[in-house]
Formats: structure tokens, C-alpha cells, sequence
């Protein structure tokens, strides 16, 4: 996503939390106060969105010092300084919130991308996220898996081509849907088919899939499903997949597993702002 959108997205941020300015800190501060504060982690995590947290300071006020003790994709414990700022408290005051609740939202899903990443170290499996993102928020929180490990599935319906139960009950069967999107897309694009039994997965690589999304299989379906394509596609596992569900399918072979819940039901990390004396 280009950086001018993401930065459209920070000023629309700031503009809600303050339409007409911060009346607080505007009523009861010297307009000439200046301070230092720290960006405190309240509790371990893995970083993600602290660039993020430093343009919604200098948006505000350009002369704002922001000196990271992190990079993102580092993990941190409970007590750890991420950032240092000083400046104008005014200014401080007014980017506080808004770039704790960027932070802290993708930091938790950096942080549990990095769960699933360790649940499956010693396999070949990769971790997708999905299109299950606040709207709007797409770029970002996309860029919070990739800190956590994870990988990025199409960011948009334009990528690329995923034929799902939907398209096939207004097409009619995986064969002419696969033969019409290869007709009228661009080289080069890849087209994707969502199964739900062995038998559609055979009717999805015969018609040239490259590849298979296996949609809520049980472990002993997706079994089958290996042993029969023998790495003729990538195959991809979705659906409810736990932590440990998520090693159980990586131990079958599967290529990649696609976590919805990565950005849909992750926990914020605690991360306070602080001013110091």
C-alpha cells in the first residue's frame, strides 16, 4: 500500500480523537511546556507499529524528538523502554492515544503471529494471514504478521484469483470456474480453489489449479489429500486452526496454514506512554 495512503489513514486517526483540538491539555498546560516521556511495555510481546507510533508524533509536531530502543519484529519483556520522545507536552499529550492504540494493535497481532511461528518451528509450513482485517487497516495490520513471522495471503481481491463455495454455487463446478478465470486473467496471475473433500481437490488439480485451499478438512481428510497430490500443488489448510491444531496439520506436509484469527481475535499488547519527571 503507498506510504501517502497510510499516512491519510494517521491523519484520519488524529482527527477523530480530537475534531477541534485537545481541549484538556489546551486549557491547562503552558503552551510553551516541554517534556520527556517513554513508551513503556506493560507486558512481553513482539514489536510491530512503533514507526507507525513516531509519524503520529511528527504529523503533529515536527519538532518532536522519537528515538526507538526497538526495531519492530524484536521481542520485548514487561519493563521495557520501546521508545524515548521529548517535545512540546502539548503535542505529546495530543498523539498519545493514538499512536498507543496503533502500537498496541499491532503489536498483539505480531505477537500472536510469533506464537504460531514457534509452534511450528522444525516444519517446512508457513503461516497466512487472511483479508479478515479492520477495515481500512489492512496495510498495517498485514505488516504485523510479516513482524511476527507470518506471511501475507493476497492483500486484495485483485492479487490474485481464490474460487470459493460462493463463486461455485452461482458458476456451477471448479472445472469451468478455473477455465473461465484463466481466460480472462493476466499471465502470470495465479489461481487459487477452495475444497472441501478429496474429491474436489482431484477436480481442482485436474483443472490446473495452482493451488488448493482445504477448507475446515479434518486431519484425517487433509491425510488423504497429501497423500494423494504428492506435491503436484501447494496445498493451504484453513479453518479454526488452535495453536495446537496448527502443529498437527504442519506434521501432514500442508504448505501453508491461513490463521484468520491473526487479525480478527488477537489481544492488544499493554503498552503505556509516561512522562517523566
Amino acid at each position: 500500500m503507498r506510504k501517502d495512503f497510510e499516512e491519510t489513514i494517521i491523519e484520519a486517526a488524529l482527527k477523530e480523537d480530537m475534531p477541534q483540538g485537545d481541549i484538556t491539555s489546551e486549557s491547562i498546560i503552558l503552551p510553551d511546556s516541554e517534556s520527556d516521556a517513554v513508551i513503556l511495555a506493560k507486558e512481553g510481546g513482539v514489536l510491530a507499529g512503533i514507526d507507525v507510533a513516531r509519524r503520529v508524533f511528527q504529523k503533529l509536531d515536527a519538532s518532536i524528538t522519537f528515538k526507538k530502543a526497538l526495531d519492530d519484529g524484536q521481542e520485548f519483556r514487561r519493563g521495557k523502554r520501546l521508545a524515548a520522545l521529548s517535545g512540546h507536552s502539548i503535542s505529546i499529550l495530543k498523539g498519545e492515544r493514538t499512536a498507543l492504540n496503533f502500537l498496541q494493535r499491532m503489536s498483539g497481532i505480531a505477537t500472536t503471529t510469533r506464537k504460531f511461528i514457534h509452534a511450528l518451528e522444525g516444519t517446512k509450513t508457513k503461516i497466512l494471514d487472511t483479508r479478515k482485517t479492520t477495515p481500512g487497516l489492512r496495510s498495517f495490520e498485514k505488516y504485523a504478521v510479516r513482524m511476527g513471522g507470518g506471511e501475507n495471503h493476497r492483500h486484495n481481491l485483485s492479487e490474485m484469483v481464490l474460487i470459493k463455495d460462493n463463486h461455485l454455487r452461482l458458476v456451477g463446478n471448479i472445472t469451468l470456474a478455473v477455465k473461465k478465470a484463466r481466460e480472462r486473467i493476466k499471465p502470470g496471475v495465479k489461481i487459487e480453489v477452495e475444497a472441501t473433500s478429496l474429491k474436489e481437490v482431484q477436480e481442482a488439480v485436474q483443472s490446473g489449479a495452482d493451488m488448493i485451499l482445504l477448507d475446515n478438512m479434518s486431519i484425517k481428510q487433509m491425510r488423504e489429500v497429501v497423500h494423494w497430490v504428492k506435491g503436484k500443488v501447494p496445498l493451504e489448510a484453513s479453518g479454526k486452526v488452535s495453536l495446537k491444531r496448527a502443529r498437527e496439520i504442519a506434521s501432514l506436509g500442508i504448505n501453508f496454514i491461513s490463521v484468520g484469527s491473526l487479525t480478527h481475535s488477537y489481544k492488544s499488547v499493554d503498552i503505556s506512554l509516561e512522562f517523566l519527571k
